[in-house]
């Protein structure tokens, strides 16, 4: 009996081994996700060419600020003249992308105009620029940056040249 017992339950055993695992219903659900990306055109800035902020002629006097708003009209403090003339303008950008988004728009900052040789004279120059912009449905946004220039009492008379940086980047 011992031999039969061995025999005929070892087999039952290893049949109980192979058998397959059965969840009862109930216990496992499956259910398929959805996922999505948008994929956008990046932002590009491109200056216009030949565009440049032009504070115009002025004379320092005893000193003071001449500024050049974003719509390109000049107004001075202090002691400066404006002097007819000379070329008064905004810089000016445009900014591609993908239609309708907005964006922030950052200058340099430390900004200076000089003259040219061994010696030269500077001003500081403060940029204006809205915090933000949204692009049109097509992509695109007109960027016009104004700016201060800081004018010493007797600032050393000349031809001042600068450059700075404008960042945009999408919210």
């Amino acid at each position: 009996m011992s031999t039969f017992l061995r025999l005929g339950i070892a087999p039952l055993g290893l049949l109980l081994l192979a058998s397959p695992a059965l969840a009862a219903t109930g216990n496992t659900a499956t259910a398929t996700g959805t996922a999505n990306a948008t994929v956008i055109a990046p932002l590009q800035i491109i200056h216009a060419p030949g565009a440049a902020i032009n504070f115009g002629a002025f004379t320092a006097g005893t000193g003071g600020t001449v500024s050049v708003s974003q719509a390109g009209t000049a107004s001075v403090t202090g002691d400066v003249g404006l002097v007819t003339g000379g070329t008064v303008t905004a810089d000016a950008f445009t900014v591609l992308g993908s239609g309708s988004r907005t964006f922030t728009i950052a200058t340099s900052t430390g900004n200076t105009v000089r003259t040219s040789g061994p010696t030269p004279a500077t001003m500081a120059l403060a940029l204006s620029v809205p915090a933000t912009g949204t692009l049109s449905a097509a992509g695109s946004f007109a960027l016009r940056v104004g700016g201060t220039l800081t004018v010493a009492a007797g600032q050393a008379a000349g031809a001042y040249t600068g450059s700075y940086t404008v960042t945009v980047t999408y919210q």
